[in-house]
């Protein structure tokens, strides 16, 4: 799981490391609330990913020890444009994210230990031959 630069305010919020709230999450015992924000956290990371890749190839061409003439005016332009859509992208997740945390009481949803849901228990079913009646 990827770290977000809002993992600190969602462990505030409900309480709990965001691993455990992850597997509480992915258990199908998580409260609405806590199944979004973990669903806008997914987005979250891979948006901020993506931001650090655009970030690190702009650097990248445009470092100092680089030559100028390697500079490509259409790679930096599609660059931009993948930088503004990934920051309208995280623009928008982190107001999804701070509303959906800002509309929950004020204790947070889940402040009690969470549990880790029952081990299911198989048992082999003992093979019992049906009583048949006869006519």
């Amino acid at each position: 799981m990827k770290p977000t630069t809002q993992d600190q305010a969602i462990e505030s919020a409900f309480g709990h490391p965001v691993g455990l709230l992850h597997q509480r999450a992915t258990s199908g015992l998580a409260e609405p609330a806590l199944h979004r924000v973990m669903e806008l956290r997914a987005f979250l990371a891979v948006t901020e990913e993506h931001l650090a890749w655009i970030r690190d190839r702009v650097h990248q061409s445009t470092a100092r020890q680089r030559d100028l003439g390697e500079l490509n005016p259409d790679d930096l332009r599609m660059d931009v444009q993948w930088l503004e859509a990934a920051v309208d992208a995280r623009v928008g997740l982190l107001a999804a994210l701070t509303n959906v945390l800002t509309s929950m009481p004020a204790a947070g949803l889940d402040r009690q230990p969470l549990r880790p849901p029952p081990p299911t228990v198989r048992l082999a079913q003992a093979v019992t031959p049906v009583p048949t009646r006869h006519p």
